[in-house]
């Protein structure tokens, strides 16, 4: 897939991909999302591959993907980078879920602080960070400020909520629009050359042409950028 080092495993009871990529094995690296109880994970990985973080990457604020971040932060002296759109979460992640998953998961007993360090996503920016470049852009619809982080280079894509195999991010929480996820579809990936690996924030790992081919919010934007499929909308994601 890549010459890059790239681990990852699904966090929590919302099984939210972590990654954590680095250039090789004993060199700095980047964790992206770390969501609910990613913190042994994260350890395993990074013991296992004597890595050392500099930054922990969001793709967006949604809580599943965030829990873990002031911790994971705090304990290595790192930054968090989120986009500024979503940076409210960080505080109130509560605003960002359904009223049951707030109860479930919530229950008032939980309490978000920002990291001490946040520095704020801008589209289309280029960060180098452990020895790596990733491309930022900017893709609302999801979230207000949900991005994705490609490393242009290697053809690889963390899509966090925007694209999953076979399907996208819902739309119908706080800051969620259907149409705007759909530009964000259209403007991000269907760009994208086919071999492009799609790392998403739920589920197994895709291609941009697999998804072209079969996902059929990808198929119907292929045909009409204007236009979504009918139907089923989607269903992953807080």
């Amino acid at each position: 897939m890549s010459s890059v080092l790239i681990a990852g495993f699904p966090a929590g009871a919302f099984a939210t991909n972590c990654y954590v990529l680095a250039p090789a094995p004993g060199e700095e690296c980047v964790i992206v999302d770390p969501g609910q109880n990613a913190v042994d994970g994260l350890e395993d990985v990074l013991r296992e591959h004597r890595l050392k973080p500099v930054a922990v990457l969001l793709t967006h604020g949604h809580v599943d993907h965030m829990w873990s971040v002031a911790p994971v932060c705090g304990a290595r002296d790192i930054p968090a980078w989120i986009h500024p759109d979503d940076r409210e979460l960080l505080t109130d992640p509560g605003k960002g879920l359904s009223l049951a998953a707030k109860q479930q998961f919530m229950g008032g007993k939980v309490t978000f602080t920002e990291p001490d360090e946040v520095r704020e996503l801008a589209d289309g920016a280029t960060l180098g960070l452990a020895g790596l470049e990733l491309v930022v852009d900017h893709a609302p619809g999801h979230t207000r400020g949900s991005v994705t982080f490609r490393l242009a280079a290697e053809q690889v894509m963390f899509s966090g909520d925007l694209l999953f195999a076979g399907s996208i991010g819902r739309t119908d929480l706080y800051g969620g629009d259907y149409p705007t996820i759909l530009k964000s579809l259209a403007r991000v990936c269907l760009p994208l050359a086919d071999e492009t690996v799609v790392l998403p924030g739920h589920g197994p790992q895709t291609t941009i042409g697999r998804e072209r081919a079969t996902n059929p919010y990808l198929v119907k934007l292929a045909d009409d950028a204007d236009a979504g499929p009918r139907g089923a909308g989607p269903s992953r994601g807080l």
